[in-house]
């Protein structure tokens, strides 16, 4: 079984977040460290440590993510004029904790997907 992580907490409220939604399958909140006007995490609540760990039975709340990104995304204001959702997959793709979670990044020209 994959160990418990810092977003397990935050599922649980156990520590603050500003959590912006909530429900059986899916929590979303603000990034302590964003990196534009809009940065929320979404993920599942289920522990899925990264993207290798994701199995069929996993398909409906991986689908979750994306739904609740759309709704934030027009929430937010930033549905208009476009925005990034990113998930990275270990350690050459960035990710800090593993625990599978999509960024939704917005509010602002983002500018090139990978910079040299």
């Amino acid at each position: 079984m994959a160990e418990e992580t810092l977003f397990s907490k935050i599922i649980r409220k156990e520590i603050p977040s500003d959590m912006l939604y909530q429900d059986d399958l899916v929590t979303a909140f603000r990034d302590i460290n964003p990196r534009a006007p809009s940065h929320i995490l979404i993920i599942p609540n289920k522990l899925i440590p990264t993207t290798n760990d994701v199995e069929e039975e996993d398909e409906r709340v991986m689908g979750r993510l994306f739904t609740v990104a759309k709704k934030l995304a027009k929430q937010e204001g930033i549905a208009e004029n476009g925005y990034r959702l990113i998930v990275n997959c270990n350690t050459h793709g960035g990710q800090e904790v593993y625990h599978v979670h999509m960024h939704l990044v917005g509010g602002q020209p983002l500018g090139p997907m990978l910079v040299n």
